[in-house]
């Protein structure tokens, strides 16, 4: 039973063991990207990170402690900087000042690090992104040296500005954050992923993914990752599902490079109509 496991993995892992994307002056193998949020407790934070394979955690520097706060749990003692890449986000900010200061602060406490997840909301209860601010925040950070990730709507134009003002990675929503809906709008996701392409600038879904098929489709449309975090801490079982994540995440990275069969309107028999024996 062991063997039979092992094989499997192989033949799972194998196409892809060097399909690396890059996100500014950082590489990466995995292009699943997870958040630290919703977990009853930091062990189940831990084990699921890790089921995951990810290798960038997002952190939202406002909600959680990684060590601004002495007397209270480290998020960092169950998600180490030298095995995951932190990445500071600015979750619960609706203005471009306080995001600034958000990403500052992050630096400080990380000792430097600059790649940074910005999140400008635009009210409380869709959480729906504010451009605006977003479009002011992403240009002051660019020029204060900080690598922004960047949180939007699925607007292309919009989109398309953010990765020519220099963005590292442009992060549309796939529907409202910790809605679960999935991809409501795959057509605008493609127009982004088309318009960034020559700009060589990844695109990872952000918000709206509810299960393993959602980021799958994602990941045959084009898009070079997956950002979730709802989907994993709010499923009966965080750990399973972090695991069916991560093969989703594969399966359809593969598929989207195997390319797709054409789809057409009448049936196509996938064996020959003569030749059949006592014809």
């Amino acid at each position: 039973m062991q063997a039979s496991k092992n094989t499997e993995n192989t033949a799972l892992i194998t196409p892809l063991k060097n399909d690396t994307f890059q996100i500014g002056s950082r590489t990466f193998s995995s292009r699943l990207l997870v958040g630290t949020g919703k977990y009853k407790d930091l062990q189940q934070t831990g084990e699921a990170i890790e089921a995951s394979g990810a290798e960038i955690v997002t952190v939202a520097i406002r909600r959680t402690n990684i060590g601004q706060h002495r007397d209270q749990p480290n998020l960092l003692d169950v998600i180490s900087p030298e095995k995951y890449t932190i990445l500071p986000n600015t979750a619960g900010c609706f203005d471009a000042d306080t995001a600034i200061r958000t990403c500052q602060l992050a630096r400080e406490l990380l000792d430097g690090h600059n790649l940074v997840k910005l999140e400008v909301l635009g009210d409380e209860q869709t959480l729906y992104p504010n451009v605006t601010e977003t479009l002011i925040a992403a240009q002051k950070l660019i020029d204060d040296g900080f690598e922004v990730m960047v949180y939007t709507s699925d607007d292309p134009i919009v989109a398309k500005e953010l990765a020519s003002m220099g963005c590292v990675a442009i992060m549309p929503l796939g529907s409202l954050i910790g809605s679960g809906l999935g991809l409501l709008n795959p057509h605008n996701l493609s127009i982004i992923i088309e318009n960034t392409k020559a700009l060589n600038i990844p695109v990872l879904v952000d918000a709206g993914v509810g299960t393993a098929s959602d980021a799958a489709i994602a990941m045959e449309l084009g898009c070079d990752g997956v950002l979730m975090n709802s989907a994993i801490a709010y499923a009966e079982d965080p750990v399973l599902m972090a695991h069916a994540m991560k093969h989703a995440i594969w399966a359809g990275r593969a598929s989207h490079l195997a390319g797709r069969m054409p789809k057409r309107k009448m049936a196509l028999p996938s064996s020959p109509q003569t030749g059949y024996f006592f014809q």
